[in-house]
């Protein structure tokens, strides 16, 4: 259900429990048919702002791929963000919401020839790269444009960690940015990504001074480099603290006046779990409670959704979604469970090692929310495994 046109203007959230606001609650009052995502877009909003005080020096250019709901994204569009787009399809559901071509970047390292020239035809004149054959492709496809490279960082810290699939060691960005201007292409600056929830601040501070001395050596050969894209990484609140934006503000603006003696370059910040993370709901049913062997103090609990159909990122049981039920305070207490969906695939189990435990009087019928699923639950379900359908999402 998309909501109808939305104020520039929201009201901040009105918070009526932990990951739940008015308008969740209200929608899910309504007994919607499960599984399926209630997303509350003053959320988004609130976080925008509360980013743009911690950061002010930075341009939030928001990851779509965390969430590329229609209404979320004309939110952010009207608030005058800016867009990191993975895909040709990501930069023309940008467009077609009104974001400014010039406001968006074409951050994927892994692009086709014929994307990189559509793109540049629609406009987009900012570019990401990690290796000489992208760079070339670039370069003939789009003539002139501004190209950023990213380096490997340590993601220690991280909660979801990035593999070394993206980026390249500093030694050769250095190369790759002098072989960028002799193809006549604006090496504008460099990336990094510290990992997605990270949740160590001094992550940022390893990777800038990585940066800065790029930054040096890339002035002695010539070259003005003048941004730092400071990817993503911000985190969201699960099931335990995290540091709050203001304490990422004041340490990346700590770090960047020692590292670069002041002279801070032009900065991007790439939001996506941290925008989008807490202001979804994702509400469940029961299907069946069971136990493998009458003398295992454990139950199974399966629910309609599962790692296919929108809980990818309970993968490794790294991102662990805070979980409330309709039994909740029930007298009967609870006890310890694994965590299901209910899919005919051996690896659709959530939660084996989490120490989960649930209402004993939790029963086939009864409803169960995972909170903060925002982010990467929509996109990463399945079209139809098993012929179960793609997780509805509600944005109100």
């Amino acid at each position: 259900m998309l909501s109808p046109p939305l104020s520039l203007v929201a009201q901040p959230p009105e918070w009526v429990a932990p990951g739940l606001t008015r308008k969740m609650a209200a929608f899910l009052a309504t007994r919607p048919a499960t599984p399926c995502l209630v997303v509350d877009v003053d959320v988004v909003e609130a976080n925008y702002h509360a980013l743009r005080a911690a950061l002010p020096e930075a341009e939030v250019y928001y990851a779509v791929k965390a969430n590329p709901a229609p209404p979320l994204v004309a939110r952010l569009v009207g608030l005058g963000a800016r867009f990191d787009t993975a895909s040709l399809p990501e930069i023309d559901l940008c467009l077609g919401l009104g974001a400014d071509p010039a406001h968006i970047s074409f951050g994927n390292t892994i692009k086709k020839a014929r994307d990189i020239a559509a793109a540049y035809e629609r406009g987009i004149r900012l570019f990401a790269f990690d290796a000489e054959e992208e760079l070339r492709k670039i370069a003939e496809n789009a003539p002139g444009a501004r190209v950023f490279c990213r380096i490997l960082t340590d993601n220690a810290g991280a909660e979801w960690p990035l593999s070394r699939k993206f980026g390249c060691a500093p030694t050769m960005a250095r190369d790759l940015m002098r072989l960028a201007a002799d193809l006549g292409l604006d090496p504008v600056g460099l990336s990094f990504h510290v990992g997605s929830q990270q949740t160590d601040l001094t992550q940022w501070d390893h990777a800038l001074a990585l940066v800065a001395d790029l930054f040096r050596g890339l002035r002695a050969d010539g070259l003005t480099p003048t941004l730092v894209n400071l990817g993503g990484g911000l985190p969201t609140r699960y099931g335990r603290p995290v540091p709050e934006v203001d304490a990422y503000g004041a340490s990346l603006r700590a770090a960047l006046e020692r590292l670069f003696d002041g002279d801070v370059p032009a900065l991007i910040v790439e939001p996506g779990r941290g925008l989008v993370g807490n202001a979804g709901v994702l509400e469940s049913e029961v299907v069946l409670v069971s136990r493998k062997d009458d003398t295992e103090d454990r139950r199974w609990v399966y629910i309609d959704a599962g790692r296919f159909n929108g809980l990818a990122e309970t993968e490794g049981e790294a991102i662990r979604y805070p979980i409330v039920t309709g039994r909740d305070g029930d007298d009967a207490g609870t006890g310890p469970v694994v965590l299901a969906g209910p899919t005919c695939d051996s690896v659709d189990v959530l939660y084996d090692r989490a120490d989960l435990r649930l209402p004993l009087a939790l029963r086939a019928g009864d409803r169960l929310r995972l909170l903060s699923t925002g982010a990467y639950t929509t996109t990463y379900a399945s079209i139809g495994f098993n012929g179960f359908a793609p997780l509805a999402a509600h944005y109100v």
